[in-house]
């Protein structure tokens, strides 16, 4: 699957109101998320250092 433009939490597609940022923690993965997942607040995980946000 790519993974290029899909967010992190839920593996959708994004589109319009999606926001892309590395890792805060470690800065070393890029982390996608799509507009539903940022206004439910669902968690997503650093593949590097294991960080769990939001």
């Amino acid at each position: 699957m790519d993974t290029k433009n899909r967010c992190t939490s839920c593996g959708v597609e994004v589109g319009p109101g999606h926001t892309e940022f590395d890792c805060p923690k470690c800065g070393k993965y890029h982390i996608i998320r799509c507009s539903s997942c940022r206004v439910l607040g669902t968690l997503y995980l650093c593949e590097k250092c294991g960080f769990e946000g939001p």
